[in-house]
């Protein structure tokens, strides 16, 4: 979720001149998470939690002092494997990172893709954290009950949308949901979406019966009365929202999503340490900390092989849960 430089002489310099009072630990030299270059890829649209996640990442990192100038960029396309398929073409590059999660590890099953997260090097998992049951302010749909009903009635007259592919974490929710209510799996009218970002006009303008998304993602929304919360999909309620859990509504779902951050193929060990030193300290820092309570993510920091670990176990969870569906 990095800095070497000639400049380092120079700053050596000014401490020798200046003298202790500019010994700072912010300054993220003595941890070398200092990286020039630095850039985070977003394999989704803006707005969506991977990208909200890579600038609020970056933007800490900056803060806190541990490194400068990062660049986040997008590059969406078939739910992250065209951003995993780039990231992995930049062999050794250790000054490239990608903001990622379940949504990528279910879309490398559902495309197909030649490229797979086992390809890249784990750097970190970040955060976990709900995904909401959301519909415009607007719907018929007061209640996850009212919502449960209509689906049921006539299950694909009530399209679900989500901003990722079948097997990412917006689509195994809603079958999930679909499941514990009597509905076939198979009869559900899914609509992916490349990203939450992209999928928040079509629930606001009414093209999907409901929507389901990263808390995160939608918190603004939900605050300002746009969306209409009906339930949420894991195991508590989400402090600050007046909404239940499915398993409070009486349908037996448990569900959460996280995401990480992973780097290209063939770093050298000490690039790919400073990529986890970095990451190691914008966790500890109170930035991070604030928003991560700010954005309602639950921390669920993993670093380096034992990320990679959780990776490989990601993937077999992914076709274990389509084939338990029958999808």
């Amino acid at each position: 979720m990095r800095l070497r430089t000639p400049l380092a002489l120079l700053g050596a310099a000014v401490l020798v001149l200046v003298g202790p009072p500019l010994l700072t630990t912010g300054s993220g030299t003595e941890t070398g998470t200092q990286i020039p270059g630095l850039r985070f890829m977003v394999p989704n649209t803006p707005g969506g939690g991977y990208d909200i996640t890579a600038r609020t990442a970056a933007k800490n990192a900056e803060d806190a002092g541990l490194t400068h100038n990062i660049e986040v960029f997008n590059l969406p396309g078939a739910g992250g494997t065209v951003g995993l398929s780039r990231l992995v073409s930049e062999h050794g590059n250790g000054k490239l990172a990608m903001s990622m999660g379940l949504g990528v590890v279910g879309a490398v099953r559902s495309n197909d893709a030649p490229k797979t997260l086992a390809d890249t090097t784990p750097v970190a998992r970040l955060t976990e954290e709900q995904d909401v049951v959301v519909v415009a302010r607007n719907s018929p749909y007061k209640t996850i009950d009212d919502l449960i009903g209509a689906w049921k009635e006539n299950p694909g007259k009530v399209p679900v949308g989500g901003g990722s592919s079948p097997g990412g974490p917006d689509h195994l929710a809603p079958m999930l949901m679909a499941r514990a209510a009597g509905i076939a799996p198979k009869q559900v009218n899914y609509i992916p979406f490349d990203g939450g970002g992209e999928l928040l006009a079509s629930i606001l303008g009414n093209k999907v019966g409901f929507g389901v998304s990263g808390v995160g993602e939608y918190l603004d929304q939900i605050k300002a009365g746009e969306l209409r919360l009906l339930a949420v999909t894991g195991p508590e309620r989400v402090p600050g929202l007046d909404a239940p859990t499915l398993q409070e509504a009486g349908y037996d779902v448990n569900f959460t999503n996280w995401r990480g951050i992973v780097a290209p193929p063939g770093l050298t060990d000490a690039e790919r340490d400073q990529l986890i030193a970095l990451i190691q300290e914008l966790h500890d820092s109170k930035e991070w900390r604030a928003s991560m309570k700010q954005n309602g993510w639950d921390d669920a920091f993993l670093t380096g092989e034992e990320f990679g670990d959780f990776l490989d176990a990601e993937d077999k969870r992914v076709v274990s849960v389509l084939k338990e569906l029958g999808l």
